[in-house]
C-alpha cells in the first residue's frame, strides 16, 4: 500500500518507520535537513529501529519536502503535523493539519486521510463537513517521547475514530487499524473503532489523567517538603495500594513537554461552560508547583543558580516546554543570575541565558544547582543540588 506521512516529528517518523516494513511510505516535511537525514539513513529513530528490530529487512521509506506527488499517489495520508496551543485563542492551532487536508482533498480526493495530530474535540466531524471529504478519520496516538518506537511496536491499544453511521468510513478505520496491528510486535492489542469525537476525547482525557497524577504527587511532595516530612516514605506507603500503583509517582518540577501542558489546557477550553473543578485545578496546580520550586530557590538568596539540563526526562534530548524553563523564568524575574549546563546545545546562550558546557566550571560558578532529574555526576556536589527526584527515574 502507498502511504504518505505528513510531518516527521516523533509521532510521524516512528509511524513512517513502522509502516515502511510492509508498505511503500513517503514522509513529507518542510525542513530540508530532516528530509536529508532520513534519506541518508542517519535519523535516530530509523537507526534504532533497524538495529533493534529490523535486522536485515529493508525499509521502503523515503522523505521529500514537496509532498505533491506523494499525496497524489497515496492510498492513505497520515497527518502528524504540530498542533501547538495558542494562548491567545485558548485553542490548538490546527492550521497545519487543515493545510494538509485541503491539499490532499484537492490533489487526491479518494485518499483516506488519517489525522494523528492531537486536535480539539469535534475537529474531525467539522473537517469532514468543511472540506466536503468523507474520507477523513482520526486516530489518537499514545506515544511517550523517547519511547515512540517501543510504544508503536507494543501498543496499549489501537483506536480509530470514524462515524459509525458511515459504512465506508468504518471500513477505512478497520483497514488502518489492521495496518498498525500488522506492524506491531505485540499482537494481543485491543482495537476500538469508535466515533471520531469520542476518539478525540479519549486522547485529551488520557493525557489529562496522567497530568493529574503528576500534579497529585507533586503536591504531596510540596506538603512533605514544607512540613519536614519524608516524601519517599509517604509515596511508598500510598502506592502499595494496588488501586493506586507505582507509576507516575516520582516528584518533579511540574509536568511539561509537548503534550501534557497543551492537552490539559485544550481540554479545559473544550469544557467551556460545562461544570468542572478538577480539570481547571490540574492546570492551576502545575503553575503552583513551579511557583513553589522557584520560591524555594530564591529564599536561599543565591547569586547564581545553575540549571542542570533542560530536558525533562533522563536520556532525552528534548526540552520543548520543559517545566524547568518556567522555573528559570520565575527565578530570573528576581534578578538572580542563571547559568545552564546542557551538553546537547552549542554556543554561549539559550534564550538569553548563559550556557556553560564545561561541567566543572558550571559547578564552580553555581551557588545552587537545580536538577529535575538526578545523574551520577551530580553525586560529588550533592551539597549544591536542589532536586525533588526521589526515585532517580522518570
Amino acid at each position: 500500500m502507498n502511504i504518505t506521512v505528513a510531518g516527521t516529528g516523533y509521532v510521524g517518523l516512528s509511524l513512517a518507520v513502522l509502516l515502511a516494513q510492509h508498505n511503500d511510505v513517503t514522509a513529507v516535511d518542510i525542513i530540508p535537513e530532516k528530509v536529508e537525514k532520513i534519506n541518508r539513513g542517519i535519523s535516530p529513530i530509523v537507526d534504532v529501529y533497524i538495529e533493534r528490530y529490523l535486522k536485515e529487512k529493508p525499509l521502503s521509506l523515503k522523505a521529500v519536502c514537496d509532498g505533491t506527488e506523494a499525496y497524489m499517489n497515496a492510498q492513505i495520508v497520515i497527518v502528524a503535523t504540530p498542533t501547538n496551543y495558542d494562548t491567545d485563542k485558548n485553542y490548538f492551532d490546527t492550521s497545519s493539519v487543515e493545510n494538509v487536508i485541503e491539499t490532499v482533498t484537492e490533489l487526491n480526493p479518494n485518499a483516506v486521510i488519517v489525522v494523528k495530530s492531537t486536535v480539539p474535540v469535534g475537529f474531525t466531524l467539522q473537517a469532514r463537513k468543511r472540506f466536503n471529504n468523507k474520507n477523513i478519520i482520526f486516530s489518537p496516538e499514545f506515544l511517550r517521547e523517547g519511547k515512540a518506537l517501543e510504544d508503536n511496536l507494543y501498543p496499549s491499544r489501537i483506536i480509530v475514530g470514524a462515524p459509525q453511521d458511515d459504512e465506508q468510513a468504518r471500513k477505512n478505520a478497520s483497514v488502518f487499524a489492521q495496518l498498525l496491528k500488522n506492524a506491531a510486535i505485540k499482537q494481543d492489542v485491543p482495537v476500538l473503532i469508535i466515533n471520531p469525537t469520542e476518539a478525540e476525547a479519549v486522547k485529551l482525557f488520557s493525557n489529562t489523567y496522567l497530568a493529574m497524577r503528576v500534579a497529585f504527587f507533586n503536591e504531596l511532595d510540596t506538603y512533605a517538603e514544607v512540613m519536614g516530612l519524608n516524601t519517599r516514605e509517604i509515596i511508598d506507603g500510598v502506592c502499595h495500594d494496588p488501586r493506586i500503583g507505582g507509576g507516575y509517582n516520582n516528584p518533579s518540577f511540574g509536568y511539561g513537554g509537548y503534550c501534557l501542558p497543551k492537552d490539559t489546557k485544550q481540554l479545559r477550553a473544550n469544557f467551556g461552560n460545562i461544570p468542572n473543578d478538577l480539570i481547571k485545578a490540574i492546570v492551576d496546580s502545575n503553575a503552583t508547583r513551579m511557583d513553589h520550586i522557584a520560591d524555594e530557590i530564591c529564599s536561599r538568596n543565591p547569586h547564581t543558580v545553575g540549571i542542570y539540563r533542560l530536558t525533562m526526562k533522563a536520556d532525552s534530548d528534548n526540552f520543548r516546554q520543559s517545566a524547568i524553563q518556567e522555573i528559570m523564568r520565575r527565578i530570573s524575574e528576581k534578578n538572580i543570575n542563571i547559568i545552564i549546563y546542557e551538553p546537547t546545545l552549542s554556543g554561549t546562550d539559550f534564550n538569553g541565558y548563559a550556557l556553560q558546557n564545561d561541567f566543572n566550571e558550571f559547578c564552580s560558578i553555581s551557588d545552587i544547582i537545580i536538577a529535575n532529574r538526578m545523574k551520577e555526576e551530580l553525586n560529588t556536589i550533592s551539597d549544591k543540588i536542589y532536586t525533588r527526584d526521589l526515585f532517580c527515574r522518570d
